[in-house]
Parts: structure tokens; sequence; C-alpha cells
């Protein structure tokens, strides 16, 4: 009796699988759930704890491969609108009439909240004056408020130049919108291209304040999350109505999550994926356990982790 060998009716049969998961759909997109390539779109502020999400999912999903434009939110949401990206990294939802145009394509995004961050004060190490009220940084923002005598009596360091990172970044609407109360900001503010210029520009400029996402002030060499970039100094802020020492807080994870430090923001992953594959898989992913570990890791709060709390108000 002859006898039958299966292995080359077994490999032709995960062939044709194989096959069958990446040929095109009629979109013309081959992506499954964890493997295939495609474009996302993040807001800047979010690059450095992005890119380390990137990078371990890559590694977990090898056949997986993330192409991300880091650009303004303003982009970001139109590259989801124009169907350029299925997933964007923002800090807000859709707005209705975004939502109507999706819904007009027979699309149905979702939200989902993926971490807390912190927009970050950030000086020169020469300004000895560190900590501010929320009224003072609306004053100055407005214009209200233009030199540092104005609010430190005996300060020297003259007329305040305040810099953001671009004009249609989420740092500038945050401002606007949850600083200011809808208020125009002053035309004298500055804008640089991105965070790491700000930094820059900032850490050369002695009269200087930057806004800033707290994503891009991470210590490398402290794992605690406990201290800030020495380029620049930190600002502790207050709710109250002056500020001292006991009622500032700079933006700490653990005081993030508390509530404590004033100035917070949602990040959210707005996904467009009718088919359920890659994009939805990194959704997943960054969703996940270990996804949002790592956003952990990187000092903002985590939507679904708890985190470890420190004794570290007198940093």
């Amino acid at each position: 009796m002859t006898k039958i060998n299966y292995f080359p009716l077994l490999f032709l049969a995960s062939f044709l699988f194989i096959v069958s998961c990446q040929t095109k759909n009629k979109d013309g997109q081959t992506d499954t759930y964890t493997a295939g390539v495609i474009k996302i779109s993040v807001d800047e502020s979010f690059k450095p704890i992005i890119q380390e999400e990137l990078d371990v999912f890559e590694a977990q999903f090898p056949n997986a491969g993330i192409v991300p434009k880091y650009t303004d939110e303003v982009e970001a949401i139109n590259d989801l609108l124009k169907d350029s990206v299925r997933v964007a990294i923002v800090t807000r939802g859709l707005s209705k009439a975004e939502e109507d145009f999706m819904k007009s394509k027979k699309f149905a995004p979702k939200s989902y909240k993926l971490a807390t961050d912190a927009i970050a004060l950030i000086s020169n190490n020469q300004n000895p004056d560190s900590i501010i009220t929320v009224s003072e940084i609306r004053s100055i923002l407005t214009g209200e408020i233009k030199n540092w005598k104005d609010i430190y009596p005996t300060s020297k360091l003259g007329k305040i130049t305040v810099v953001f990172d671009n004009p249609n970044s989420s740092t500038i609407r945050y401002a606007i919108d949850s600083i200011c109360n809808g208020k125009p900001l002053s035309k004298e503010l500055n804008a640089q291209k991105t965070n790491t210029d700000v930094i820059n520009f900032v850490s050369q400029t002695p009269g200087s304040i930057g806004v800033i996402g707290v994503n891009w002030l991470g210590n490398t060499s402290d794992t605690t999350n406990l201290s800030f970039n020495k380029k620049i100094r930190v600002m502790a802020v207050s709710n109250e109505a002056v500020a001292t020492i006991e009622n500032s807080y700079k933006p700490f994870q653990a005081y993030l999550f508390y509530g404590y430090y004033p100035l917070t923001r949602s990040v959210y992953i707005i996904l467009n994926d009718p088919r359920g594959a890659l994009p939805s898989g990194l959704t997943s992913f960054l969703t996940s356990d270990r996804g949002q570990r790592i956003i952990l890791k990187s000092g903002l709060v985590p939507a679904t982790q708890p985190i470890r709390i420190v004794n570290i108000k007198d940093e």
C-alpha cells in the first residue's frame, strides 16, 4: 500500500491561507489584525511615548509595520477625515460636524482614552522664580502681563517671551480653550516648529516661558519619573489666588492622577477601521496592559493602570 505524503498538501494549504489574508480587499488594503503596513497620524506632543509604543508593538508583531506621521493636531484630524489614515492620536474627540462628515462617508469612528497628559510651563535655569498661578498664566498669554516684575517685583529679567511649538498645535488650542477661557492669545507670542525647538529656545533665553507637553520633559537617566530635563526649569502651578510653595505643583504623575496639577488634558485614539484590521490591532495593544504600562513608565497617567504614589512634593 502506497504511503501518502501529506506535507506538500499542508504546505500548499498554509501558503494559500497566507496569500488569502494578504489579498487586497475591495478598499485596496492588505493589512490584517497583526500584519501589514499602515500609516497613522500623531500629535507631535506625544512623539516620545508613541514611538516607544510602536517599537514594542512591532517587536511583538514582526509582520506589522506602523508608519507614524508626527504633526500638529489640526493636520492629524484632517488626515483622518480625508481617510489618509485610520488612526489618529490627539487630545480631543471629533466634533459633531466632523462626526457627521464621517458618517456621510459611511464610516463610524470610535474614540478611546489612552492617557492623561499635562501642559508644562518651562523657564530658563537662570530664572530663580518657579511658581505661578493659573490666573497669572492667563494674563501673560492674553498680553495683560508683559514683564517678569509684574509677577515677581524683584525680578531683573525684563520682558516675558512666551513660546509654543506651532500655531496649529493642541497646546495652542488648550491655552485658548482651557487656560484663557476662549479669549484670544496675545499677538506677541512666539511659535517654534517642534517641542524640541521650544526646549532649546527656553534653555538659551533667560526671560522666556515655554508651553509644552510634559511628555517631552522626561529625564532619561531617571527611571522613577521624579525629575525633569535638566536643560530647563519646570515651573510649579497653583490654582489659588496667590502661589506658594505649599499650594503649587509640578506636573508629576501622582499630581496629574489626583488632580492637584491644574493643567491636564486627555489623550485619545480615534479609530476608523470598519474591517477590524491592523489599526484595530494597534489600538488594542495601546489600550492593553502592556501598552498602558509603557504609558505608566513614561510619566503620564494611563487610562486603565494604577500608578505608584510617592512623596515628591519637595523635588
